[in-house]
């Protein structure tokens, strides 16, 4: 049955892989938080679902001495919401997984791993097959990529007809020259057709859906651009801080955490022009054309914040930024970064872009909002607000519309409204994929069209390294904002001077999940 389904996904992204071969998906890091929050769980919705091939066998390689299915039923298991009836099939993952212990720079322990590949290999049900195809997992701090992928080539590449596939979670560099060099080092090692940059936020339902809404709509095609649009607004809040994680955090910042990856990634999306194909190349080559036109950042363009404790919230809200002990005393490190980018083309010249993230908000919100200019001829006596297109990402996945009509009754006067589609009411029962199976099915398949590339990576960082560069520098002292608001005046008033952002406190919000369509 799995070879079937997992048939028809190549079949859709035009990939023709033997998936009669033995996979070998390995886990480097194996014994860590990312593995046992995120990849094993993934992993057996994946192996639930019928989403990977029959013959796939998952290698776990640490430092640390566990016990492979003890790890899986105990440590792993809360996170993988198995129903009763799926207990069974949770034991055969379970049997699926084995473990090596290793260090990450020492080349007999690689030579180890990849002979333990080629034991799971012969195990698996293809005759004379020496080896499998080969997926590693880099759930690894940064600071020993260079040490591990180095002997993961000299070591562990399968052999020929097999495919090798390195997938490299973020973050890839702090800056442009140090991005560069890990660029240039994996590319010595592995094809780009062999890396994998993950950023999760590409697996996430609506930031797909951005290609379709886009390209499969006429409604669309025709205003996507400077005649018909005011601005467009990408916004990430959170709304807890760093928790105990300060320390990390403090290394990256906002900006480098969020903007510079997920952000843009999204930005790219939304302003691209049309690809000729769904070609995972064509897609890449028009995100790059497009992040290629924007400038280098500027400070002027920038309004940065650092959360402080409310003295009314409860427990952790209690608490600022510079009250984590993990975090240095003094740090300038932004929390909350509100940021106008420029794009210098035939169709969004003249646009802005604005990019706003921040913690411990008040929400937990991410979402697209696209903002139109005003009707000309305007004969309501200035009564409509300008229509915008908001496509939230999350929580609650929704597209909606807002729009000016007729207030029912005896009038008429415009009224703000909504056109709306939320997923949880039009797709009721619908099974949501984590954006993680997503991304880890597209590895398996070989599909690499929602992965960074390195031309791709090193624009994002030419974009935002001279003002992190500047701000590294003369450390400016963010404004303070208090934990549990929804984030700073001053980011307001740059959204509105230089986004030209028109905030319309006219539209509310109705629940329509009692609607029947």
């Amino acid at each position: 049955m799995s070879e079937n389904i997992f048939s028809t996904f190549q079949t859709v992204v035009h990939l023709n892989e033997d998936c009669r071969s033995t996979h070998v998906f390995i886990v480097m890091g194996a014994s860590g938080d990312l593995a046992k929050k995120k990849i094993y769980p993934t992993l057996w919705w994946l192996y639930r679902d019928n989403l990977v091939p029959d013959s796939t066998h998952f290698l776990g390689y640490a430092r640390s001495s566990i016990e492979i299915k003890q790890f899986l039923n105990e440590k792993c298991r809360q996170y993988m919401k198995i129903k009763p009836d799926e207990e069974q099939k949770f034991q055969k993952f379970v049997e699926k997984n084995h473990y090596l212990v290793g260090s990450y720079d020492k080349s007999e322990n690689f030579a180890q791993l990849d002979a333990k590949i080629v034991e799971i290999a012969r195990k698996g049900k293809c005759e004379n097959i020496e080896d499998a195809n080969r997926i590693f997992y880099l759930a690894l701090p940064p600071s020993v990529y260079t040490s591990v992928t180095k002997l993961l080539s000299d070591n562990c590449k399968a052999r020929k007809p097999h495919f090798t596939r390195v997938i490299v979670e973020k973050p890839f560099g702090k800056d442009l020259k140090s991005s560069n060099e890990l660029s240039t080092h994996l590319s010595k090692l592995f094809t780009e057709e062999e890396i994998y940059r993950i950023d999760h936020y590409l697996g996430k339902e609506m930031v797909q859906n951005l290609i379709v809404l886009r390209f499969a709509n006429q409604i669309f095609k025709r205003i996507w651009n400077r005649d018909s649009i005011e601005c467009v607004m990408i916004t990430f809040k959170e709304p807890f801080g760093t928790q105990g994680r300060g320390g990390y955090f403090d290394e990256f910042g906002i900006i480098r955490d969020v903007m510079q990856n997920h952000l843009l990634q999204i930005l790219s999306l939304v302003a691209m022009d049309s690809p000729v194909s769904k070609n995972a190349e064509e897609i890449r080559n028009e995100k790059v054309k497009v992040l290629r036109t924007i400038p280098e950042l500027k400070m002027q363009d920038v309004v940065i914040g650092q959360y402080v404790g409310n003295p009314n919230g409860q427990g952790d809200e209690k608490l600022g930024y510079l009250d984590d002990p993990t975090v240095p005393a003094g740090s300038t490190t932004p929390t909350f970064c509100c940021a106008v980018l420029k794009i210098k083309n035939e169709r969004w010249d003249g646009v802005p872009f604005i990019l706003k993230s921040g913690k411990a908000l008040n929400e937990r919100k991410a979402e697209i909002r696209i903002q139109f200019k005003e009707v000309p001829g305007d004969i309501f006596d200035n009564g409509c607000a300008k229509n915008e297109l908001v496509i939230r990402v999350q929580p609650d996945e929704a597209v909606y519309m807002k729009i000016s009509t007729k207030k029912p009754g005896m009038n008429f006067n415009p009224v703000e409204t909504e056109l709306d589609l939320t997923y949880k009411h039009r797709y009721e029962g619908e099974y949501m994929p984590d954006a993680y199976e997503r991304l880890i099915l597209d590895v398996f398949l070989g599909s690499q069209i929602n992965f960074v590339r390195t031309d791709e990576l090193a624009e994002a960082w030419r974009i935002f390294t001279p003002l992190l560069h500047q701000l590294e520098k003369e450390k400016p002292k963010p404004i303070p904002y208090v934990y549990g608001s929804r984030g700073l005046a001053e980011a307001d008033e740059l959204c509105t001077r230089v986004g030209k952002y028109n905030y319309s406190n006219t539209y509310v919000w109705k629940d329509s999940s009692k609607s029947k369509i």
